[in-house]
């Protein structure tokens, strides 16, 4: 499931995935998000933690997540991905090209520099 983080900065949308993530995780919970932050004029500048309690993607999942790579590139501010998962930090590093926007990795012990690296990148349109 994702989780939506509370607390952070204005400006910032954070997620945590925990156990199974599932395409019904994005649709409940991420893409309404990312739309109400577009509505209002917002760009996204995105927290998103892969820890501990993460065990995997499903195929539908993965696909929605290729599908955020479809949204207009001027929605996006930054994304910073929080993860020890090595392999995953590893792909999205070699395909971080692909991204319309700033994308960094962060450690998971290292979350609270992420939220504040996402909460300097762009607020408005």
């Amino acid at each position: 499931m994702i989780e939506t983080m509370h607390g952070l900065p204005d400006g910032v949308l954070g997620f945590r995935a925990v156990g199974a993530v599932d395409a019904a995780d994005y649709e409940s919970v991420l893409d309404p998000a990312i739309d109400a932050a577009v509505d209002a004029g917002q760009k996204v500048n995105l927290v998103f933690v892969l820890g501990e309690e993460f065990e995997r993607y499903s195929l539908g999942a993965l696909w929605k997540d290729a599908e955020l790579e479809g949204k207009p590139a001027h929605i996006w501010g930054r994304i910073a991905l929080v993860t020890d998962h090595s392999v995953i930090a590893e792909i999205i590093h070699g395909v971080s090209f692909l991204f319309p926007c700033e994308l960094r990795i962060f450690g998971v012990d290292a979350v609270d520099d992420a939220v504040a690296w996402a909460a300097e990148g762009p607020r408005e349109d």
